[in-house]
């Protein structure tokens, strides 16, 4: 059993246009089981990924190749990491994604580099499968707690926690092979 979820976590992290999908998608009927145990309300669930859906499109409508943006939505609050060239492109990224329905609010993380490669997005997506491989290993914490985004070998991890929750799922990731850095972007509840 655990092979088949180490595989579907793997799935969902190589797979970037069905991550924000990956419960719907893996689990079917399940999908209800993952948003009855998730700390958000089944209407936020449903917004952030709305969110995200929306936000790739209106990147790649707008900025095409000039930039590579990952986004992150966990209880509307959005994270932006990747990389623009200059930092007015970052700019126009960030204010194209506030102007989506029902984002709170976005953290901006974007570089001010060139795009990243297709090799090093690879290798992201492999330290992502990898996170939230040890994560169901550990069983510290429900995994859905937690977003795990991967850009340029740095984990930045999102998510409604109590500050224990926050100390293990960035230990967990900081200790992971591959990982240079690990951002924490969370929302605490306690």
């Amino acid at each position: 059993m655990r092979r088949t979820s180490l595989l579907l976590v793997a799935l969902a992290a190589l797979t970037p246009t069905l991550s924000g999908c990956f419960p719907l998608v893996a689990a079917g009927a399940g999908a209800t089981a993952v948003v009855a145990s998730d700390r958000r309300t089944a209407g936020t669930y449903i917004d952030d990924d709305e969110i995200e859906l929306k936000a790739h499109d209106v990147i790649a409508d707008s900025f095409g190749a000039n930039v590579h943006v990952d986004v992150g939505s966990f209880n509307r609050n959005v994270l932006l990491v990747g990389e623009a060239p200059t930092e007015a492109l970052k700019h126009q990224v960030e204010e194209a994604v506030k102007d989506i329905p029902n984002v709170a609010h976005v953290t901006n993380l974007i570089s001010i580099e060139n795009p990243t490669s297709d090799a090093v997005r690879a290798n992201d997506a492999l330290l992502t499968a990898k996170v939230k491989a040890r994560y169901l290993d550990e069983n510290k914490f429900q995994i859905n707690y937690v977003k795990v985004i991967t850009e340029n070998g740095v984990v930045y991890l999102m998510g409604l926690v109590t500050h224990k929750e926050a100390a293990d799922a960035a230990n967990i990731a900081a200790t992971t092979s591959g990982v240079q850095k690990v951002v924490k972007v969370f929302q605490y509840i306690d």
